[in-house]
């Protein structure tokens, strides 16, 4: 089976976090993601992370911590995503490799459907970013 890794940037502006939803024609289109992608060789997850974020929303974020690994089999491919929790630095979101762009309160994640392999993600999120006083960074 194939073995693809992925960064993924949960990328915080205002205290609202960046999700992007697949164009229909992709796997799990209509679905919701955090933007990111596949590392090419020779590349750190971190570089991956902002080439990423150029291509396919031409923003800038600062990863600033990583969250848990997530190992997750498909049918087809076998997925090892590494999650980041990056603070966005510039930019408006474009719709380059996704039909629709948000900004969205942790809370509300729930209400958008991601793909299986997010599941943990978007609890972990939910818990470390409503747990933040106000003033934390990002």
């Amino acid at each position: 089976m194939k073995r693809i890794d992925v960064a993924i940037a949960v990328v915080v502006r205002h205290d609202r976090i960046l999700i992007c939803q697949r164009k229909s024609q992709d796997t799990f289109g209509g679905y919701w993601e955090f933007p990111g992608g596949k590392c090419e060789a020779g590349e750190t997850l971190e570089q991956c992370l902002c080439r990423e974020l150029r291509e396919e929303v031409d923003i800038t974020a600062k990863p600033l911590s990583k969250l848990s690994v997530i190992s997750h089999n498909y049918p087809h491919v076998q997925l090892t995503l590494h999650p980041y929790l990056c603070e966005h630095v510039c930019g408006e979101p474009k719709l380059i490799e996704c039909q629709q762009a948000l900004w969205v309160e942790p809370a509300e994640l729930r209400n958008y459907q991601f793909p299986p392999a997010n599941e943990s993600l978007l609890r972990e999120i939910v818990e470390r970013l409503s747990a933040r006083a106000p003033d934390d960074a990002p």
